[in-house]
């Protein structure tokens, strides 16, 4: 099982300086991956723990590629009915490029439905923006020079350079539609689901995949745990691998600043993980 982090790109402890410091400890203790976490227009009502103050996810993890060297980059989720699809793909070639390969890709239909009305996209359509967006960001990393002609995207021929290897896709989602992405388009499965579902849904997706000549994805879990009870932490870390979990990302919560954080996350990988 591989380790990741989130680190909080949003409220007090999204500075420069505790991102930096986060994500450079995150890198040195040996976990796989940061990952940050994505909104775009909060409503004024629904800004508890962040206090409306959010930092863009892609700008923020080219940020941290020039602020680390090894450790992985990842969104969990980019809602990629937020984005025009060629942006969305520019952004990440670019991430892509600067990191030297670094991006992990998981990506989301998204489900607040006043943040869709304030960036004026319909939430009756997030699930075809999603599936027509995978199929830009395949399209344009296949050639450098591509054109589009989809039912919600078009696009005449342009060069897209540079052209890095596609970051490995994940599909945040529960349901049979996000199930469908995984199978064409995904790398790995990023549900929100607990440990007694995820089992046979897992194996349900890795049979699927297996029937379709495809590699068995990651199953990604995102989790909190109580490190100051060791053990139960190590068991339910346990119950995760045993569901079919093969990436766990671990959430802090809101710790109050980078020395709270490096505690947790020290905690995990010398005391839990193994």
């Amino acid at each position: 099982m591989k380790y990741g982090i989130a680190i909080r790109n949003m409220g007090p402890q999204s500075t420069r300086a505790t991102l930096v410091a986060c994500a450079r400890a995150a890198e040195q203790l040996g976990f796989d991956a940061v990952f940050v976490s994505d909104h775009l227009a909060l409503p004024p009502d629904d800004v508890e723990g962040s206090g409306g103050r959010y930092l863009d996810v892609l700008a923020t993890l080219a940020f941290l590629a020039g602020a680390t060297e090894r450790i992985r980059l990842g969104v969990s989720v980019l809602v990629l009915p937020y984005r025009p699809a060629v942006l969305t793909a520019k952004q990440v070639a670019t991430i892509q490029e600067l990191s030297g390969g670094r991006m992990i890709l998981a990506t989301g239909v998204g489900w607040m439905r006043r943040e869709f009305a304030a960036l004026g996209v319909d939430p009756q359509q997030r699930g075809a923006l999603t599936t027509e967006t995978l199929r830009v960001l395949h399209q344009l990393f296949s050639s450098d020079v591509a054109s589009y002609d989809g039912e919600l995207v078009h696009f005449a021929p342009f060069v897209f350079l540079p052209r890095p290897p596609l970051p490995p896709i994940w599909i945040g989602g529960n349901g049979a539609n996000a199930i469908a992405r995984v199978l064409e388009f995904g790398d790995g499965w990023h549900p929100m689901l607990p440990a007694e579902k995820l089992g046979p849904a897992a194996a349900e997706l890795r049979e699927q995949a297996r029937a379709r000549g495809r590699a068995a994805p990651e199953i990604v879990v995102r989790r909190g745990l109580k490190l100051d009870d060791v053990a139960a932490a190590r068991a339910r870390l346990e119950a995760e691998r045993a569901a079919g979990a093969t990436y766990f990302i671990l959430d802090l919560g809101r710790y109050a600043d980078e020395r709270e954080f490096v505690r947790g996350a020290e905690a995990f990988m010398t005391r839990v993980a193994r």
